[in-house]
């Protein structure tokens, strides 16, 4: 696959006010590929294990997600919107992350990413029944491209609150008290992973699945080396899709960081976590507004310690709009809400962390002592 610039002439820059405060310098990353394999529609849903499922049920309703279907050694949950599932969870000795699977555009994408890939078109037991092939990407984590035989049907919404503004009073003689429950989710948004191979895997994901770049990250003072973080969609044309679907960064771990799902609105995510924390969930980080993206967020840790994200609000893009370059930082993450936590950045000291450092220092990758450096400052300014 190459990476020769597209037309930018045929593309909106971003010094039109539209997302970021500056555009690519010449010869860098145009953040799509010129000619990609096949172009995935959307994510389809997350794949982890867990010893007990019950307890993972316990926390998904909680969460807001509903039942797709449970059997004696696996979990299929879902939102309120028709389509697919958000989640498998299958029983396993541990708690851990397998991958992520995405949706093909039509049954003819898997037997073309096969023939590419010299992988194999199976049947999976999703509900409803469907096709897939498997990859690796260059972290080595496993990737699912799926067709699905059947839809799920949607399912009753929680209903947006009637908002009154300045003059523009939409409700009167009627007060506003959203009930003390859970958020319910409507859908998968995105899911963000760490690699310590970011070229290569990025580069995988815009050859292999056609994804575009809707904004790279860069390190105070090695721009020149390259993003060390990319906010990626799917490509679907005009269609505007979400700012990000997948989310990687440069760091010392590999794979799952958090996944993201959006809710009805900033009520729903508000009274929803009130409903979590009075259970004794923990809250990672949030409310707050994000900048890339500019999502409305809260983001919880589950019994397993995964983190997970209620959203609503998030930008939608096109296709004919190209990258946005901006400095990493933490203090970079949001437009306002309380500062962000260490335990959402990830830089609690810990003896797991360290052992992932000093293997990243020691291996054949992209993380070496200046960007290590690099992201340690970012991640305090």
């Amino acid at each position: 696959m190459s990476h020769t610039p597209v037309n930018r002439a045929a593309l909106q820059t971003p010094h039109q006010d539209l997302h970021s405060e500056q555009g690519a310098l010449r010869e860098e990353h145009p953040g799509r590929s010129r000619n990609p394999v096949i172009k995935a529609a959307d994510l389809a849903w997350l794949e982890f294990e867990k010893p007990d499922l019950d307890r993972a049920e316990v926390f998904a309703r909680d969460f807001g997600f509903a039942i797709a279907a449970r059997a004696e050694g696996e979990l299929w949950l879902r939102g309120t919107f028709a389509g697919s599932p958000c989640m498998v969870i299958r029983r396993g000795h541990t708690s851990r992350f397998i991958g992520p699977a995405f949706r093909a555009t039509e049954r003819a994408d898997l037997d073309r990413l096969a023939r590419a890939t010299g992988s194999t078109v199976r049947d999976i037991g999703v509900p409803g029944g469907g096709q897939s092939v498997s990859l690796l990407d260059p972290s080595g984590l496993p990737v699912r491209v799926v067709h699905c035989a059947e839809q799920l049907p949607a399912l009753p919404e929680q209903e947006p609150l009637i908002l009154n503004f300045g003059t523009d009073h939409r409700r009167t003689n009627a007060t506003q008290r959203p009930p003390r429950e859970p958020s319910r989710i409507q859908r998968l948004g995105h899911v963000v992973l760490e690699t310590r191979v970011f070229a290569r895997t990025l580069d995988w994901y815009l050859d292999t699945l056609g994804m575009i770049v809707s904004d790279f990250l860069f390190l105070d003072g090695q721009r020149g080396r390259g993003p060390t973080m990319a906010f990626i969609r799917c490509d679907q044309g005009s269609v505007a899709v979400d700012h990000h679907t997948l989310a990687l960064h440069l760091g010392p771990g590999t794979g799952y960081v958090h996944s993201a799902y959006q809710v009805t609105d900033l009520d729903a995510i508000g009274a929803g976590g009130e409903y979590l924390a009075e259970r004794g969930y923990q809250r990672s980080w949030g409310i707050g507004r994000h900048i890339q993206g500019s999502q409305l967020f809260d983001y919880w840790r589950d019994p397993d310690h995964f983190m997970l994200e209620h959203f609503a609000d998030g930008d939608l893009f096109s296709c004919d709009l190209e990258p946005g370059w901006a400095p990493m930082s933490a203090s970079g993450l949001s437009q306002w809400g309380p500062p962000v936590t260490r335990d959402f950045l990830g830089t609690n000291p810990s003896p797991a962390k360290l052992r992932q450092v000093m293997t990243a220092l020691r291996g054949d990758n992209e993380l070496d002592p200046a960007r290590l450096l690099g992201l340690m400052k970012a991640m305090s300014s």
